[in-house]
């Protein structure tokens, strides 16, 4: 039995990723996922496309993460909606937030948190790995700082 060669193996490996690729589109079609939601969650918002993931404040291995949509109460002129927005502005004319769909906090710092277009979310700190919500993405900061402080973003 001879054994096949290097240009045998390439095309098959070559069909075999083609084939799959063509594949997955209607694999997909009749996943939840792909399906379109015509009701909302109660008490969710919807950004875009997407639902707005609910607020959150926990402790995680140790360190306080919260999270809550910029929009919310407070939130735009610097501070937690839980405080009123009386929080003193550090970040000038704009606000902290501008820009943002969801604001992350780890241990009262903010961590600059992205919404991809597929509906993922990616931070500063792992902008290589997306998580599906906001709450998983500060957990999976917390656990890459490995116990360091984050530090700040300044702009402008």
């Amino acid at each position: 039995m001879s054994r096949p060669t290097r240009r045998q193996l390439l095309h098959g490996s070559a069909a075999a990723l083609a084939a799959a690729a063509l594949a997955a589109p209607a694999a997909f079609a009749d996943t939840p996922a792909a399906r379109p939601t015509h009701g909302h969650a109660p008490g969710a918002r919807r950004s875009g496309d997407h639902e707005m993931p609910e607020p959150f404040d926990e402790m995680y291995q140790g360190r306080h993460i919260e999270g809550w949509p910029a929009d919310m109460g407070g939130a735009h002129d610097g501070g937690h909606p839980s405080d009123g927005g009386q929080a003193e502005q550090h970040f000038g004319q704009a606000g902290p937030h501008e820009g943002m769909d969801f604001v992350v906090r780890i241990d009262n710092d903010d961590l600059h948190v992205m919404r991809n277009a597929d509906g993922t979310w990616i931070s500063l700190v792992n902008h290589y790995e997306t998580f599906t919500t906001p709450r998983a993405l500060a957990r999976g900061a917390v656990r890459a700082l490995q116990g360091a402080d984050l530090v700040p973003v300044v702009t402008g």
